[in-house]
Order: C-alpha cells, then sequence, then structure tokens
C-alpha cells in the first residue's frame, strides 16, 4: 500500500506494540484486539486480525499468487487503550510512583486510574544481538592494547 508520510508527526507515542486497544472509528469500530506494529513515520498501527483488507498478489518465483487478506494499517487516532480494570477506553498518562519509577496509567471520564502495565513483548529484541564477530569488528587484542602513556611519553603527538 503507499501511504504517504504524515504531515504532522507524533512525537510522543503513548499507545506502544502489544498494547491491548479498541477501534473507534472504521469498519471495525468497537472491536478490541492487539498492537502488531507501530508505524510511527506515517502515524499508522496495525491491530492483529482487524481492518482486513483484499490484496492480489501476482505469482512469481518460489511463491503462488492469489488473494489474500491482510492487516492494513490505521491511523493512531481511530484507536484507544483498553483500561485492564474496566475493560473500556480510556487515554493513557504518565506518573511517577513513590519509588522513582515511570508508569503509564489510565485516565479519563470513564477510568479507573489504574497501572496500565508494559507489554510483554516489548523485552525481546526483534532483531537479536550478534554473538558472534562480524568480520568489521575490532579483535579483542587491538580493544584492551595500551596507546597512549602520559608518563612514558607513547601516543604523545610531536608538535
Amino acid at each position: 500500500m503507499g501511504w504517504k508520510a504524515a504531515e504532522k508527526l507524533i512525537r510522543h507515542w503513548k499507545i506502544l506494540r502489544g498494547d491491548n486497544v479498541m477501534i473507534i472509528r472504521g469498519k471495525d469500530k468497537g472491536e478490541t484486539g492487539l498492537i502488531k506494529r507501530v508505524i510511527r513515520s506515517q502515524n499508522r498501527v496495525i491491530v492483529e486480525g482487524k481492518n482486513l483488507v483484499k490484496k492480489h498478489i501476482k505469482q512469481g518465483e518460489g511463491h503462488t499468487g492469489g488473494i489474500f487478506s491482510i492487516e492494513a494499517p490505521l491511523h493512531v487516532s481511530n484507536v484507544q487503550v483498553v483500561d485492564p480494570v474496566t475493560g473500556k477506553t480510556c487515554k493513557v498518562g504518565y506518573k511517577y510512583l513513590e519509588d522513582g519509577t515511570k508508569v503509564r496509567f489510565a485516565r479519563g471520564m470513564n477510568a479507573s486510574g489504574a497501572v496500565i502495565p508494559r507489554p510483554e513483548i516489548l523485552k525481546e529484541r526483534r532483531k537479536p544481538r550478534p554473538t558472534s564477530p562480524g568480520p568489521k569488528d575490532t579483535p579483542i587484542e587491538h580493544v584492551l592494547e595500551k596507546t597512549y602513556d602520559e608518563k612514558a611519553g607513547l601516543g604523545m603527538p610531536d608538535l
């Protein structure tokens, strides 16, 4: 789909990947689901199993063609986070607890004020960190090599 970039990007996102949200506008209005992906460059989110559209895919090497149902992005203003206590939609606010941790909480007219937990899916990385050194990584013996010593004059520039 050819979405153009949003003219006014949201600076401080309060909706995160893995949040339980309710769709408040569109053909799936009133349905809830988990956020699968956040597209910050377009101010859009993809909700699991919602806003399905038909996509025609041409047959090519290694895959068959056909008509498939895929999840289309929704604008972030068309979804709202669900309050974990009441099950109704609410706005998201931030506050600091007594121990100094910053948490999200449910705020608004029919909100309980309960803390909205950080989704578990955010704790795992999408791309795992490499465990073995690559061809462009500096060897450990070069990293630990001492190249400057003020007393011995090692590594001093000639002025």
